[in-house]
């Protein structure tokens, strides 16, 4: 897998995954945390191996060009 996440975009990741986990285990926003701590549990994963799928799928990445 390639790279396609920049560090601020992994930090942000981090930090909202975090927030949707613990929203979820302190028992804020009901039924739709469910579905927070799955969201949460993506964003911390995939910052975590610094890839995104969906990023990959739209072409689209984050990762600061390498130069030579």
């Amino acid at each position: 897998m390639t790279k396609n996440l920049a560090s601020w975009d992994r930090i942000a990741r981090i930090l909202i995954g975090a927030a949707l986990i613990v929203g979820y285990f302190a028992g804020i926003g009901g039924a739709w945390m469910v579905i927070g701590l799955i969201a949460g549990v993506v964003f911390v994963g995939t910052a975590f191996i610094n890839h995104c799928p969906l990023y990959r799928i739209f072409g689209l990445s984050t990762c600061p060009l390498e130069r030579n």
